[in-house]
């Protein structure tokens, strides 16, 4: 359909727009920034019915040529037009945008992995690792240590390809093809961190029995090797100056920490005074140890924290056993759970699947596995996390009682209009003094005066939201100042948001297939002119499934299904 050329006036000048009778009222508006620098939100286009709206489709106006159409509006400045100047970026259209720019949008589907034979086990992990803004920002900046490397080989990393350096070194064939996957909306296949990963850990390189090509890997056991190879290569400093320190990457934002107790279960080494010995050891993942009695992550989780050790007895002097008692004494920002579905059958010789099933929420309160002396910092935290989502939800649920309110009086009005046609003006006359005696009464009664409702407007309510949810943050992060959790790479809550599963389908522990769910996220780092940017858009409640290159989105109510198995993944939500 051809566009029409049409007139807009705005603050006294003339500008000639064509019209695209394909698109919506936003496209228009966009159009209209870019010649008068007033924001799109700002703008009122008047038209036939009264003021254009986003979503109004432009051939509904079925506009002629020539046609003048009004504008009011003036830029957020607030200084007019005499002082506008063109908008600091152009505005660009999807038809003009490169493959990369286009794949950088929010809302675009993300790149999948080709399957390079029986390689989903680790699509299925880059794919939830990548999910780490942390990360994604760290490893473009690694560039490999080594001494007396010309600069030639390392700077090809700004092209996504790392020459040499990316065959040997996993973190920088991680960063190119970060990097690569963010510059496609296509399957990539991952040949040059899987080649990395096969030098590093041979196992990954075994064959299939069959001799059918390469075997099927554990994706717990590649996450593991990832997370530890990348602990090793990642290095950021803290703090500045004199007073800077070195940390590993992966154990400011993955690690915490356990404070366990070691104690004998013989009544015997008690009475002879042997102490309980406690001990403090970093993890990087939590266990769901699954048992005929486990149906809820919580209760794997508590199972995994509690062993029992045969060992010698220095004051029986013979071996007996001893239970460990393990509790959180550092939450990491970013926390894995691993569910052991996975076990050696001695009977068969084989590797099994235990097939039961076991819920997970989509938030984890980790509070109760935590020692006594975290659960005092967290649990102040935590209850005003959720106090600020109270507040959040009572204020819109009243707004939209509110509306719901309005939208019946405005339904009542119009049936008492539409009927009182059919009424005498004596009747109507009647009906008048009747109600103005009627509120005369409730107005005399008690001295007091009736109150009528008044209606806040959605600006109102949007900033009553804004001052209170502004309040309860400023009283949160002084109450996160006060218990000492300074440190950006743990979690001072206790609260976990589900963000990725690995899940593995099949029976087999030796077969089967891998695929991940990802939680749809904002990207912060999108400032393309002409891309607006919604609230709901941003955090839909809506999922990605990586199933190696066939990326598709899916409802948050599928992650439900997936209580069969696989390892979860809970950033923090501070």
């Amino acid at each position: 359909m051809a566009s029409i050329p049409i007139i807009v006036k705005h603050a006294g000048k003339r500008h000639e727009v064509e019209l695209d009778p394909t698109s919506n009222g936003e496209t228009l508006k966009y159009q209209l920034f870019s010649l008068t620098g007033v924001e799109p939100d700002r703008q009122k286009v008047l038209v036939k019915g009264g003021q254009l709206k986003d979503d109004t489709p432009l051939s509904s106006l079925k506009a002629k040529p020539g046609q003048t159409f009004m504008m009011m509006g003036t830029p957020s400045g607030g200084q007019g037009d005499a002082d506008l100047g063109r908008p600091k970026e152009t505005m660009k259209f999807l038809e003009d945008m490169t493959e990369a720019e286009i794949a950088r949008q929010d809302g675009a589907t993300p790149a999948g992995l080709q399957n390079l034979g029986n390689t989903c086990y680790l699509n299925s992990t880059l794919q939830t690792l990548r999910s780490v803004p942390e990360l994604q920002e760290e490893l473009q900046r690694y560039r490999p240590s080594r001494a007396g490397q010309s600069g030639g080989l390392s700077d090809l990393s700004s092209f996504g390809l790392g020459g040499m350096d990316s065959s040997r070194d996993m973190a920088a064939s991680l960063r190119d093809l970060f990097k690569q996957m963010s510059e496609t909306q296509e399957g990539i296949p991952p040949l040059m961190f899987l080649n990395a990963l096969r030098t590093a850990f041979p196992q990954f390189a075994q064959r299939d029995r069959n001799g059918g090509g390469y075997s099927q890997q554990d994706a717990e056991e590649a996450w593991s090797q990832i997370v530890n190879q990348l602990r090793t290569k990642l290095t950021i400093t803290d703090g500045a100056g004199e007073g800077a320190s070195q940390t590993s990457f992966v154990d400011k934002y993955f690690a915490g920490q356990f404070e366990s107790a070691l104690e004998c279960d013989d009544p015997g080494a008690k009475e002879a005074g042997e102490e309980p010995t406690n001990s403090s050891d970093v993890f990087f993942k939590l266990d769901c140890h699954i048992g005929k009695e486990i149906n809820h992550l919580q209760d794997g989780i508590r199972v995994g924290l509690q062993e029992q050790i045969e060992k010698q007895s220095p004051v029986l002097d013979r071996n007996a056993l001893y239970t460990k008692k393990s509790k959180i004494a550092r939450l990491p920002k970013y926390l894995t759970v691993h569910f052991v579905r996975f076990f050696w059958k001695r009977d068969t010789q084989k590797k099994a699947k235990i097939m039961r099933k076991v819920t997970f929420p989509a938030e984890l309160d980790i509070v109760e596995f935590c020692t006594e002396t975290l659960q005092k910092q967290v649990i102040p935290i935590r209850d005003k996390v959720r106090e600020i989502r109270k507040d959040d939800i009572d204020i819109e649920r009243s707004r939209k009682r509110q509306k719901l309110s309005q939208k019946q009086e405005e339904e009542q009005s119009k049936e008492e209009k539409g009927g009182g046609g059919q009424k005498e003006p004596m009747q109507k006359k009647k009906e008048a003094q009747e109600a103005a005696e009627s509120k005369g009464k409730a107005n005399d009664k008690d001295g007091d005066t009736n109150m009528e409702e008044n209606f806040k407007t959605d600006a109102e309510y949007e900033a009553e939201k804004l001052e209170a949810i502004a309040s309860a943050k400023k009283e949160l992060y002084e109450l996160i100042k006060q218990n000492g959790s300074t440190d950006s790479g743990t979690n001072p809550s206790g609260l976990y948001e589900l963000r990725g599963v690995i899940t593995h389908q099949g029976a087999s522990a030796d077969s089967g297939h891998y695929t991940a769910y990802v939680k749809k996220q904002a990207r912060p780092d999108n400032s393309q002119a002409g891309s607006k940017r919604r609230d709901e858009e941003e955090d839909d409640g809506k999922w990605w499934w990586f199933n190696d290159d066939k990326v598709t989105e899916v409802e948050a109510e599928k992650i439900e299904t997936l209580s069969g198995g696989g390892k979860c993944f809970w950033p923090g939500i501070i």
